[in-house]
């Protein structure tokens, strides 16, 4: 809807990105506990999809399309043990007070280069969307 605010259009990826987050922390705590070293390399995008079933013998639910693509690309070019986003999702997600660092651009199979970030965490306190008043400057660095 048109009077829907920009910090409510976009809950669902900030969701996303909480859920992703919890993955990471749910695992740490599953190798801490089993004595293994299990890691998630995770990749986040955002845009239109077309779902769908498939299959007569077997049907089971998949998307398609460009986002998908993309975010497939950012979970195989990422560095283990972290999560890999697009500059579009960096711009948005950081008014919800994550935090991220500057990987640079890389190289896209089909998109060229794409300048990407590592989420690596979240303000509980400074966060825009939340409070509704001016966060922390996010500091955004390079990762040599």
């Amino acid at each position: 809807p048109e009077d829907q605010s920009l910090i409510e259009h976009w809950q669902h990826l900030a969701d996303l990105a909480d859920f992703a987050l919890a993955m990471k922390v749910t695992l740490d705590n599953l190798n801490k506990q089993s004595f293994n070293n299990f890691m998630l390399r995770i990749g986040l995008n955002k845009g239109a999809v077309l779902a769908g079933v498939i299959g007569a013998r077997k049907p089971h639910y998949d998307i398609w399309g460009n986002t998908v693509n993309v975010a497939s690309r950012m979970e195989s070019t990422g560095v283990m043990g972290n999560i890999q986003v697009v500059e579009d999702c960096y711009d948005i997600l950081k008014e919800y007070g994550f935090r991220f660092i500057r990987r640079g651009p890389i190289f896209v199979k089909g998109k060229g280069e794409l300048l990407t970030f590592f989420m690596k965490g979240k303000d509980k306190s400074s966060c825009k969307a939340v409070l509704g008043t001016t966060a922390l400057p996010h500091q955004v660095e390079d990762v040599s």
